[in-house]
């Protein structure tokens, strides 16, 4: 049995906070003799075992550090699989790459090259879900010094294991639902009690959580942690997913509840819209002074600004890089930025990557060209003059190349093409070590949501978002579920939304029908090939919209416990 064991961390920008390891990270669904949940801790702390508050907090650390885990690099992160199968992006890559995420991208089984690919991201989550147990089942056994941290550690703890499922339930469907460290085999549950689970912790953790309102100070003190206003927030989201996707209400939580918790966070929470959306994502405030390792202009908002509820924290660190289950994860890392970049090459400020997720040319031309989220979300590689520049290779090595990259998180590099990372860490690597945090939900979204789920202000709200995207209010629209649906493709492209969107507004048929248009002959560069893109609505819809379950986990639980998505 592999066991993954690091120390757990929490990072700012001014200061690094060490933890001595106070909770193993457990392979899940191994095959070492019958602990097919390998899930009992491998650590002195155990659940139901007497320890601290302050133990537990650091508990809740490890817990953070677990989530934080599945967007390493190494494995197929939410956030890259989200993209690659919505009609933002193509699988893309290079040329001798296999075509693993082809398949995820197609719905296409001839595409597989390893019938595991998402085996990583499922023992991760099962590591963070078991953390997150650990300490929830200790409620009881932990010396509390007060009830508000009490409140705090366990409402953060519920709503990490309610992200964990919440991304689970949407890739696979049927899974395993552990609420409590165990090593007996789970059958997987229907995802109608997963569900019902996801908005309990939630509102569990909107109800008790209390870090109070955003301010300057409040970021600083808690930046990457889960507010009420977050939970608030995903609330909503699991809420509008569930509904929409499987049109059925959950009884942890009511409509009007969900909306009463969005109209909080615009009234009390504090948070508010940047001026400038350009200003939310590095590379597109940036532009890199010559020979020095300095911005020549530097307009970001920083991390923790006045729109993000929540985020995932990464820097440039070295000291966790890890191999777990025999796959290389830089755990402290966002693992989407080097794989999403500019395919070996840099044009400042933009540093090398490795191509995945080439932008489909159809989201382009969806922006009007006055919507100044076109150019901040995306590198048009002709328009920024990247293909003039001496070393482009004309993209020989490329593939599913459209001339479009996604640029909110993209490698940032110098006038002379070393790396930020590098600068900031010297012994950081440009694939392994970006330090770009991940935005999981944005003040644009509460409004955004508030006004689907028909807020007296629904209006407001939503000329609120296109107001800031075009600078004045002259390009207003009406309020209605198609202008929603495409406002929140234009705002959150690359923000792992879109395909999740078109599931629950549009139903699963509907959705196939939508990627399988916007999709439809696309021309693409394959090295130096010329080729085109599609992909068939009849794959998504036999695939019910899910992500092929690994079969070694099939193989290790037995087909009485875990079964394989149709189609698949």
């Amino acid at each position: 049995m592999n066991l993954y064991i690091n120390k757990m961390i929490i990072r700012s920008k001014k200061s690094v906070y060490t933890f001595a390891m106070c909770l193993a990270a457990f392979t899940v669904l191994t095959s070492c003799g019958d602990d097919y949940l390998d899930t009992t801790s491998k650590s002195t702390l155990t659940a139901g075992t007497a320890q601290s508050q302050k133990q537990a907090q650091q508990e809740l650390i490890g817990c953070y550090d677990g989530y934080q885990t599945v967007f390493g690099y190494g494995n197929v992160s939410i956030q890259l699989a989200s993209e690659v199968m919505s009609d933002n992006c193509f699988a893309g890559g290079g040329t001798g790459d296999n075509t693993n995420y082809e398949s995820i991208d197609r719905f296409d089984k001839g595409y597989v090259a390893n019938n595991n690919i998402l085996e990583s991201t499922w023992k991760l989550y099962y590591s963070a879900i078991n953390r997150c147990n650990t300490l929830i089942q200790s409620e009881n056994t932990t010396e509390w010094n007060d009830s508000t941290t009490k409140k705090n550690v366990l409402g953060q703890a519920r709503a990490l294991r309610a992200m964990c499922y919440f991304d689970l339930v949407r890739l696979f469907g049927s899974v395993p639902l552990l609420t409590t460290p165990s090593v007996a085999k789970a059958a997987e549950a229907k995802p109608a009690d997963i569900f019902e689970l996801i908005a309990s912790d939630l509102k569990y953790a909107a109800d008790n959580i209390s870090l109070g309102a955003y301010s300057s100070s409040w970021a600083d003190s808690n930046k990457g942690l889960i507010s009420e206003w977050a939970a608030k927030a995903l609330l909503a989201r699991v809420y509008l997913f569930y509904t929409g996707f499987y049109k059925a209400e959950l009884s942890s939580v009511t409509k009007s509840e969900v909306l009463a918790g969005l109209e909080d966070i615009i009234n009390k929470g504090g948070f508010s819209l940047v001026d400038d959306f350009s200003t939310l994502w590095p590379c597109s405030s940036r532009t890199a002074a010559a020979s020095t390792y300095t911005w020549a202009t530097d307009k970001y908002a920083g991390e923790s600004n006045k729109e993000v509820l929540f985020a995932v924290e990464f820097d440039s660190s070295t000291d966790q890089d890890a191999s777990i289950n025999s796959v290389s994860v830089s755990t402290n890392n966002n693992g989407f930025i080097c794989m999403s970049s500019i395919r070996n090459f840099y044009k400042a400020p933009y540093g090398k990557g490795w191509g995945v997720c080439t932008v489909n040319p159809k989201l382009w031309t969806a922006y009007s060209s006055d919507d100044t989220r076109r150019v901040a979300s995306i590198i048009s590689m002709d328009n920024e003059k990247v293909t003039t520049q001496d070393g482009w290779d004309d993209v020989t090595d490329w593939r599913e190349y459209t001339g479009y990259v996604q640029k909110k998180y993209s490698v940032q590099c110098y006038y002379d093409g070393k790396d930020n990372c590098t600068v900031e860490n010297s012994s950081a690597s440009f694939q392994y070590n970006q330090g770009q945090d991940y935005i999981i939900m944005r003040y644009a979204d509460v409004l955004l949501m508030a006004a689907e789920l028909g807020s007296a202000n629904a209006q407001t709200y939503y000329n609120m978002v296109r107001d800031r995207a075009f600078g004045d209010t002259n390009h207003r629209k009406d309020v209605n579920e198609d202008n929603i649906l495409e406002e929140r493709r234009l705002e959150f492209a690359f923000e792992g939304q879109r395909y999740w969107d078109l599931l629950r507004v549009k139903g699963l048929s509907g959705a196939a029908s939508i990627l399988a248009s916007n999709q439809s002959n696309v021309s693409v560069k394959d090295g130096t090939a010329s080729g085109t893109v599609s992909v068939s609505s009849a794959n998504v819809i036999n695939k019910g919209g899910l992500c092929q379950k690994p079969y070694n986990q099939i193989t290790l639980m037995g087909s009485d416990y875990l079964t394989q998505n149709s189609g698949w």
